[in-house]
């Protein structure tokens, strides 16, 4: 079967068939290719929009994006929607759709724009935002709106999509503005890639990190605390620990010292850093005797504060801090979600001071800590470089060595890498490590990223084999990125089921009457004293329910204690990774424990 052109390609730009004059352009063809469906699912935005229209003629629209796995659009209408409503909406798209509308693009000037569209004061916020003098609209049918596009010719490609929920979103993010409705939904070019994503929806939803954060008694948010602000439980904060410890002591394997910095700076050191002109507005500011602080964002000034507390030798170099920094930043409302986006978390963050000469060993002795620490979690991953953004400080022949030096130390190793244009840091390039779980979903964790401009905007220096003094790199790393959105990630990724050496509670004690107490307890604490988690399950319930709530809690070994393993001191044992149930003596159970918790290795 031909392929069917849908648009174009020019230096990397996508352009839709009706911009386009030059014909020699790289086609883009109707298939799930990147570029292809970001053309679909942009095209089907508008046909929602358009359904919605003919539904609901009353409904105003804002904006209308393509997003990573699909589209959205923001709207306002008098009837309130809820989930139930988005079939009719999907029929009607699919009678379009199906009626192969030609989708036309033609231009108005800003002002005409303005005059044409008077009456709508959504598409007036919009307009304000456009600063050429020319704007584009799209019509299909009746339905038309603004939009830069690129969009596909004919609705005849727009045959497979889903829309996947509902919400609310404030006009523009800005949480002081009206609530309008937002619609998401995606689009594939063939059935078979849709049915894929919808049963991943499917499986995500039933290891969405919120429901089994509630299950699992790991963590919850209260309104009278605030939102982002996650209390750990329990369970959560037992796991937590475990993560917290296995990474202490990888730490120090490798060179790392531990350090702390204070929560709550003086604003001018956030001047001096570049934080006060650049990153602001994500930070929390208050007055101290008439002076102004600001709650750190960042671990970063604290440990360069560190570095100077002494005189530093060129011997002293590479000089490693790490630190398990709890850091606020201010997030809208909004874009709040679990704990994949609060207003509190802990990075795992860590500096390295070394010499320019010692760059590329540091970036790939952070690399192999990647390596080791992703694959005990089972996540592999996949590395980018983002260079420099707008807001940026420094000069660009520093922004260009750093850059330089990150893609020697991936080009000298043969490590494939993409480069993220301008999504560095504000003072510094970056390579963010990306890892992949368990339902194909990519997210950003870890980072390292070089700077040579704090530590020359705070005159760090360390004296040279020669006794003069040089200017120290400044390299920052983060490899979970923060325990908070780690573990939400890592508990979507295991469906609950956590690896048996940071699980919260390891083994379920289940005893089948009172006479077989005494001998749990026993066995209990011989297990915390091995660092091993336990729960005993002596409730006035059956046997076979007090096993179904253990394994309710997805514990990785259960344990059930009656006359006979009472009278031979030995355990059934019921092992959930494994898939098998077994008898063993208490000291061949005992060692098995010991076998487990040593399987982690640095």
């Amino acid at each position: 079967m031909e392929k069917e052109l849908i648009a174009y390609k020019n230096n990397g730009l996508i352009i839709d068939t009706q911009s386009v004059e030059n014909q020699d352009f790289e086609k883009v063809y109707f298939d799930n290719s990147k570029e292809s469906l970001e053309v679909i699912r942009h095209s089907c935005a508008h046909l929602m929009a358009q359904a919605i229209k003919a539904l609901y003629p009353e409904a105003k629209f804002f904006v209308g994006p393509v997003i990573e796995d699909g589209f959205y659009y923001d709207f306002r209408v008098e009837t309130k929607l809820g989930e139930e409503d988005l079939a009719k909406i999907e029929k009607k798209m699919k009678e379009f759709a199906e009626a192969k509308l030609t989708i036309q693009k033609y231009t108005l000037s800003k002002k005409e724009a303005l005059e044409k569209f008077k009456d709508d004061d959504l598409k007036q916020e919009v307009l304000a935002k456009i600063p050429s003098d020319e704007v584009s609209i799209y019509k299909q049918g009746e339905f038309e709106d603004l939009c830069r596009g690129p969009h596909a010719p004919n609705t005849k490609f727009l045959r497979f999509f889903k829309l996947t929920r509902i919400a609310g979103a404030y006009l523009g993010g800005d949480e002081k503005r009206e609530m309008l409705t937002r619609i998401y939904g995606t689009a594939f070019a063939d059935k078979e890639s849709l049915k894929e994503y919808l049963h991943i929806i499917e499986e995500a939803k039933k290891r969405d990190h919120r429901k089994l954060g509630n299950e699992l008694k790991l963590f919850t948010f209260d309104e009278q605390i605030g939102g982002g602000l996650p209390i750990w439980l329990s369970n959560g904060a037992r796991l937590r620990s475990k993560l917290e410890h296995l990474l202490y002591k990888i730490h120090r394997l490798r060179g790392y010292e531990p350090v702390r910095g204070p929560e709550l700076l003086r604003a001018e050191a956030w001047k001096i850093s570049g934080h006060y002109a650049n990153y602001k507005e994500n930070m929390y500011f208050t007055q101290i005797d008439e002076q102004e602080y600001g709650i750190k964002p960042m671990n970063c000034v604290g440990h360069i504060k560190i570095y100077q507390s002494e005189i530093r030798s060129y011997r002293d170099l590479p000089l490693k801090f790490f630190e398990y920094g709890v850091v606020h930043r201010h997030e809208k409302s909004g874009v709040l979600h679990g704990l994949f986006r609060v207003r509190e978390f802990t990075q795992d963050d860590a500096h390295i001071f070394c010499m320019p000469s010692q760059i590329k060993e540091q970036v790939l002795e952070i690399l192999a800590f990647v390596d080791n620490l992703m694959k005990l979690f089972d996540f592999s991953y996949e590395m980018e470089i983002s260079t420099k953004p707008e807001k940026a400080i420094g000069d660009d022949s520093i922004w260009e060595m750093a850059t330089r030096a990150l893609k020697k130390a991936l080009d000298e190793q043969g490590l494939k890498y993409g480069i993220d244009e301008g999504g560095g840091a504000f003072y510094g390039p970056k390579i963010d490590i990306k890892i992949t779980d368990a339902l194909k979903r990519k997210w950003q964790c870890g980072t390292i990223q070089v700077d040579f401009n704090l530590p020359e905007r705070f005159e760090l220096e360390y004296t040279t084999s020669e006794n003069t003094k040089e200017r120290p790199v400044m390299l920052h790393r983060a490899i979970l990125g923060s325990f908070e959105r780690f573990i939400g990630i890592l508990t979507e990724h295991c469906a609950g089921e956590f690896p048996f050496f940071i699980a919260p509670t390891q083994v379920g004690i289940v005893i089948i009457n009172e006479t077989h107490l005494a001998y749990a307890k026993g066995i209990q604490k011989t297990l915390l004293e091995l660092g091993v988690d336990s729960e005993i399950y002596d409730k006035n319930e059956s046997l076979s329910k007090k096993i179904r709530n253990a394994e309710k809690q997805k514990l990785p070994m259960i344990l059930v204690l009656g006359d006979e393993e009472l009278s031979n001191r030995a355990v059934a044992l019921r092992d959930r990774r494994a898939k098998e149930q077994k008898n063993l003596s208490l000291d061949e159970f005992i060692n098995l424990i010991k076998e487990k918790m040593n399987e982690v290795a640095f």
